[in-house]
């Protein structure tokens, strides 16, 4: 049973998932094989799966180093889930990029828990918030993270609050001298990549459509699963839920509001939406029933994966 294979966390069990993984990559660049015509796009792509392969166990291991999960594999397959519903993600190195410093980010605020060395996590909290918005803006909305952890954890401390401006002032010089070694405006790049737009209608094809319904109903159904069941959580853990909580809906966020809208903008949800999923599935008795959501969210992966290649 699938159940089974996943409950435990082993080297095996892990790389299920990188052959998974490659396999479905692979599967998605073949359709279009131009990217084998030079070096650099094969380097490209080699990288792109390797970052993919770090988020994947980077959205694990916050999980399960922070007590939010047990020690299963269950988060990184949810992520590979995800992954397949917007196979056109699979080669978009901004969204790839912004979201895997989000992740750095997000791992850091998760550990403040232990409340050791709060104003480096803080810090480097913000830094990777800010380094992420240079691939997609409105992922800066992330700030507001390191925000609500400085109320949950080190309030009363005013230096706390300040960091974040530190952090940003360390990101801004460095991209002004970005700007200037690599002779682009920094103004017009930061103009272009911060429009608003609240439309809907990017969809091109119904399988696009039905990826995206697919999706937000299970995203609706771990999201309300998590806080049906938030009252029954240790109490020391209950901040850290709260945030995973709020990066799924500050993703939701970086949707809406983002210009050049697409599916794949619903990636920031990924790691935390993973997490959700996990603790339903580690929750629900009987069996039976962490069987059948299983094979539900799989079965609906593919049909979305391979209904829009």
């Amino acid at each position: 049973m699938i159940t089974s294979v996943f409950k435990k966390s082993t080297p095996l069990n892990f790389s299920l998932v990188v052959i998974l993984m490659l396999v479905f990559f692979f599967l998605y660049q073949i359709h279009d094989v131009s990217w084998t015509n030079s070096i650099f796009s094969i380097l490209k792509s080699v990288g792109l799966l390797l970052v993919l392969l770090a988020t994947i166990f980077l959205s694990s291991f916050v999980s399960k180093r922070n007590g939010l999960s047990r020690d299963s594999t269950y988060t990184a397959f949810f992520y590979f889930l995800f992954l397949l519903f917007f196979p056109d993600l699979l080669n978009n190195t901004n969204l790839i990029l912004a979201n895997f410093f989000v992740l750095l980010a997000i791992r850091r605020l998760v550990s403040l828990q232990t409340l050791k060395e709060t104003k480096e996590k803080l810090f480097d909290a913000s830094l990777w918030i800010f380094v992420a918005s240079l691939f997609q803006f409105w992922s800066i909305l992330y700030i507001v993270l390191v925000f609500i952890s400085v109320v949950f954890h080190v309030s009363r401390d005013y230096r706390n609050w300040v960091i974040p401006f530190i952090a940003l002032f360390a990101v801004t010089i460095l991209f002004v001298l970005c700007s200037l070694i690599f002779d682009f405006h920094s103004i017009a790049f930061l103009q272009d990549k911060s429009q608003i737009s609240l439309s809907l209608d990017y969809f091109t094809n119904n399988y696009q459509n039905a990826a995206f319904s697919i999706y937000a109903t299970v995203a609706l159904f771990f999201v309300i699963s998590m806080f049906s069941t938030l009252s029954s959580r240790p109490l020391v853990l209950l901040s850290s839920y709260k945030k995973i909580i709020a990066s799924f809906f500050i993703g939701v966020f970086v949707f809406v509001l983002s210009d050049h809208k697409s599916n794949e903008l619903l990636i920031f949800t990924f790691a935390p939406l993973s997490i959700m999923a996990t603790s339903h599935i580690e929750l629900s008795k009987p069996q039976l029933k962490e069987e059948i959501v299983l094979y539900v969210l799989l079965a609906c992966s593919l049909f979305t994966f391979f209904s829009q290649l």
